[in-house]
């Protein structure tokens, strides 16, 4: 019986190496972002932390307010190139609006 326990040994071990031998083979997702245009046609978006009297007085009357919702209040408007949100009475970002 222990001749047929030692003859396994190499076997089992074999079995149990091998994976770990073998090349890994591995995958990727890859993301590609059509090239943008250098050129400076942005926007200029609200600075951070303008209050909004501010935002109005600079960029006008908004195509639309959204209410302010959530704890802090957040509270959204729609210009024609970009959407500024509010947190109270404070720009926390600006973002441009997707090419149509």
């Amino acid at each position: 019986m222990n001749s047929v326990k030692s003859n396994l040994l190499p076997i089992i071990l074999v079995i149990l190496i091998l994976p770990l031998l073998l090349p890994v083979t591995t995958t990727a997702d890859v993301l590609l972002i059509p090239d943008a245009d250098t050129s400076d046609t942005r926007p200029e978006f609200p600075q951070n932390g303008l209050s909004m009297s501010t935002v109005r007085q600079q960029y006008g009357e908004p195509l639309k307010e959204h209410p302010a919702i959530g704890e802090p209040p957040i509270t959204r408007w729609e210009y024609q190139d970009f959407t500024v949100f509010f947190e109270n009475d404070q720009v926390i970002t600006a973002v441009q609006k997707p090419a149509d």
